[in-house]
């Protein structure tokens, strides 16, 4: 590729990288998935930019590229994921789409009583996965203090939420 072409390659995809990517997001569902398939994606494209860019839709080409490629994964996906044995597998639980949103829901209802310093707790520990000494040097207390509010909001978000006590037997 000329340094012009290559110029212009850049600025195309620095101008269409954004709705590229939310393109790919859409179809993949993950931010990782859809990173790696507009990579593949672009890398296809700088190949043939010469071409696709005299023909004047880089856009429709890189569009294609997007949902072949998504497509090809899937089928490759799909077919690994059954393998012949001779024994049969354990059988897994299912899980019920239905219990999940009942949970979701009772969740952000009693997320809304607890206090500001609770629901930091909990975000920081756990929705964001923190240590607990970074959790107490962002919230400007011992470690000790963090514990003891963990304790103390589990325990109140199981009394708020006797959902969460059938949850936990299934643990």
């Amino acid at each position: 590729m000329d340094q012009l072409a290559e110029r212009e390659f850049r600025e195309y995809v620095a101008l269409r990288q954004g709705s590229l990517y939310r393109v790919a997001y859409l179809l993949t569902g993950h931010h990782q998935d859809a990173e790696d398939l507009l990579q593949v994606a672009l890398t296809k494209l700088a190949l043939h930019w010469s071409r696709v860019h005299r023909s004047g839709s880089p856009d429709g080409y890189i569009r294609k590229v997007l949902y072949r490629q998504h497509i090809s994964v899937w089928r490759v996906a799909r077919n690994r994921r059954e393998h012949a044995t001779g024994q049969l597998p354990e059988p897994r639980s299912v899980e019920d789409p239905a219990g999940a949103a009942v949970l979701k829901l009772a969740m952000s209802r009693v997320l809304g009583e607890l206090t500001r310093k609770q629901r930091a707790v909990v975000v920081l520990r756990y929705y964001e996965d923190l240590p607990e000494a970074e959790v107490a040097a962002l919230m400007g207390t011992s470690v000790g203090t963090v514990r003891s509010q963990v304790h103390r909001t589990l325990t109140r978000l199981r009394e708020l939420c006797p959902e969460l006590r059938t949850m936990e037997e299934l643990v």
